[in-house]
Order: structure tokens, then C-alpha cells, then sequence
């Protein structure tokens, strides 16, 4: 795989506005994210199954939106409008949540939420790609992902700061403050253009107009992601090894810092010795993450787990993208985006369901010595799909 050409250009104002976007939607998301189960099982009742089928179904169609919506934002060129209402949809969600009386109104706040997600995410990175044209995309996607870390960090924060400050656990307070992050970062996106004017030919979603590399990488991210399981698990592996729920949270927080401050000099890092090198690392350093998470115990090792996890984070997110960007045709990047998004949404479902089966059947061990020992076959098989020539004939 060619490497991509490095640029000292600096970062386009596009792809700096997106970051922002990011950074404030997800200071707003992860207020209230981190509380929400306790929120639903505490105060409106809700039973673990409840929960469970209220994240199965916002995922679900979540997944779904993903694909189509990188079609849409191709065949008529509105990415900009696409990734406005994902964005807008992110605040409804907190409004609707702040007025919601019972567990069916979280319901339908988190599939609005889920569906903004769905709706904006593949609008979003052919932006950034298509900004970034000519330039570094490793860079591009790494500063991006920064921004969407450090966000989550100060959101996770933010909670924790509000909850243990609240009069009574006042979720209320905390919904009502994560509405103003998540009004900012859509107002944001309205400053963004649409860097590429309508495509002269009919734009069509076509299977076989994709690179075969990009195809089987495809296959690889959806196998890999039947390991990849929710974090949530891995939050009730810290707790099961010792961990209070304060510490637990803080975890969670280095783990964010880490991807934060590392996915951008990473993503630069992958433009300069190439993608072949450093995707199959960080599946292989993810294999080694979980497989260390279910046979380990000691907090020391759990602090340097939770780091290194966000060390994959920033490798794997801005990696894959920048991959993405390179192989897919001119014309069906918002539509590759989608698919990638649509596959790992896919994905996580039975994953969850995999690492919960084995967790209750074989410990808690099990579903991360699964995860691991498919994270570090991921890892080869990328390394030996990079290493395969492209195609002779270009597909863009």
C-alpha cells in the first residue's frame, strides 16, 4: 500500500470546525451516558433486560442509518444538511431525556439519539476526507478523533463532578447542563462547506464498484468486532477486580485522555511509515489488551490496560478511516464510510451478546480471552491484506 503523501499544510477549517462539533456533542453524550443505566434502574424502575432491549434497539438502528445514509449523502451531494440533522438529533435527545417520566421515553430519546449517530457519521467523514484531499488523511482523522476523545473525557468528568455534587443524586441538574454542549456542536456544523460540487454522472451504490481489498477488509472489521464487545464490560471486569465505582469511572477517563492526546500525533505517525505497519499493530496490541483484562487481577495492571486501550483507540479509529478514504472510488466515500459504520454497528450486537453468554457460562474471563485471541488474528490478516498490491486499474 503507497503511503500517503505527508503535508505540512495545516489543518483545514472544515476539518477543525468538525472537531469542535465533536468535542462539544460528546461532552453533552457522555454527561449523561455513564448514568443513564443507574438513572433507569433507580429512579424510573427499569429492569437490566429493559435496558438492555433499549440499547439493542437504538444500536440496531443506528446500524442500519449508517449505510444509508453515506448512499444519500453521495447520489445528492447534501452531507452537510445529513450531518446537521445527526447533530441536531443528538440534542433532541437531551431534551427529551431531561422531560422523560418513564423508561419508554428514554426509549424513544435514545433512538433519536442513536439515529442522529447514524445519520451523521458517514456525511461527516467524507467531509473530512474531501477537506483533507491532498493531504495527510492519517492526520486529518487522528486530530478529528482528538477532539471526539477529549470530549468524552470532559464529558465522563463533568458526570462524575455533577453526580457526586447533586442535592439528593438530582439527575435532572445533569441533564439540563449536558443541553448546552449538545446545542453548540450542531450550530457548529452550519459553519462547515460541502467541499465537492454534485457529481455530472448518476451516482449509484454498487458492491462491485469497491476495491477487493477494501471488501475483504470489511469481513476482517466484522469478524473482529464479534470480540469487540461493549465497554461496558470491560467497566464490569475493573469493578469484579477491585475497583469502587469512582475508580472505575476514572479508569474510564484515562482510558479517553489517552485516545485524546494520542490520536493525532498517531494518525500523523501512520501517514509517515504507512497503515500496513501500524493497523495490524493495534489490533494485535488490542488481542494483548484483553487477553491481559481476563487473566490479570491487579489494579496496577488494569491502569496500564486502560491506558494502552486507548493507545488501540487512537490507532484503530483514525486508521481504519484514513484506509477507507484511500481505497473507496471518489464518488462512494460517504457510501464506504457508511458501510464501515453499518459493519461494525452489526457487529456489536451479537458481541455483546457473545461476551454475556460466556461471561454467565464460562466466567468472566471468557469473553475477553475470546476478544483477544480474534483482535490478534485480525491483526495478521490485515498486515497480509496490506501487504497485497492494489489493483492495477484505479477504481476511483
Amino acid at each position: 500500500m503507497a503511503k500517503e503523501k505527508s503535508s505540512k499544510k495545516p489543518i483545514a477549517t472544515s476539518i477543525l470546525i468538525l472537531g469542535f462539533v465533536s468535542f462539544f456533542t460528546d461532552i453533552g453524550t457522555q454527561m449523561i451516558y455513564p448514568i443513564l443505566p443507574l438513572y433507569l434502574s433507580s429512579v424510573l424502575g427499569a429492569t437490566p433486560a429493559i435496558i438492555g432491549i433499549i440499547e439493542g434497539i437504538a444500536e440496531s438502528l443506528a446500524s442500519i442509518l449508517r449505510l444509508f445514509s453515506g448512499i444519500i449523502a453521495d447520489k445528492h451531494n447534501n452531507k452537510k444538511q445529513l450531518a446537521f440533522a445527526g447533530y441536531m438529533g443528538s440534542f433532541v435527545s437531551k431534551v427529551a431525556i431531561f422531560f422523560a417520566g418513564t423508561w419508554g421515553w428514554v426509549l424513544f430519546a435514545r433512538v433519536i439519539d442513536r439515529f442522529g449517530k447514524g445519520l451523521r457519521t458517514a456525511p461527516r467523514d467524507a467531509l473530512i476526507a474531501e477537506a483533507a484531499e491532498g493531504q495527510a488523511l492519517g492526520k486529518a482523522f487522528g486530530f478529528h478523533k482528538a477532539f471526539d476523545m477529549m470530549g468524552t473525557a470532559i464529558g465522563i468528568l463533568l458526570a462524575f463532578f455533577l453526580l457526586s455534587t447533586a442535592v439528593d443524586g438530582n439527575f435532572n441538574t445533569i441533564f439540563l447542563w449536558a443541553m448546552i454542549p449538545a446545542f453548540i456542536g450542531p450550530m457548529l456544523v452550519l459553519f462547515v462547506k460541502n467541499t465537492k460540487k454534485p457529481a455530472a454522472k448518476k451516482v449509484e451504490f454498487k458492491w462491485k464498484a469497491f476495491d477487493i481489498r477494501l471488501k475483504l477488509f470489511f469481513v476482517i472489521i466484522f469478524i473482529f468486532t464479534l470480540g469487540n464487545s461493549s465497554n461496558a464490560f470491560l467497566l464490569l471486569r475493573a469493578n469484579s477486580a477491585g475497583f469502587s465505582v469512582s475508580e472505575t469511572i476514572l479508569l474510564y477517563f484515562v482510558f479517553s485522555m489517552t485516545a485524546a492526546l494520542l490520536s493525532y500525533p498517531v494518525g500523523k505517525l501512520s501517514d509517515r511509515i504507512g497503515r500496513k505497519i501500524t493497523l495490524p499493530f493495534g489490533y494485535i496490541l488490542y488481542g494483548l489488551i484483553y487477553l491481559g483484562i481476563g487473566l490479570l487481577s491487579s489494579k496496577m495492571a488494569f491502569w496500564g490496560l486502560f491506558t494502552a486501550y486507548g493507545l488501540f483507540i487512537a490507532i484503530s479509529t483514525g486508521g481504519e478511516r484514513a484506509l477507507i478514504a484511500e481505497f473507496a472510488p471518489a464518488h462512494l466515500k460517504a457510501s464506504a464510510f457508511g458501510l464501515h459504520s453499518a459493519v461494525v454497528g452489526i457487529g456489536l450486537l451479537p458481541a455483546s451478546v457473545i461476551a454475556g453468554f460466556m461471561w454467565d457460562a464460562w466466567g468472566q474471563a471468557s469473553p475477553f480471552v475470546f476478544g483477544g485471541v480474534l483482535g490478534v488474528l485480525a491483526g495478521v490478516a490485515v498486515f497480509f491484506l496490506l501487504a497485497v498490491k492494489p489493483p492495477t486499474v484505479s477504481t476511483v
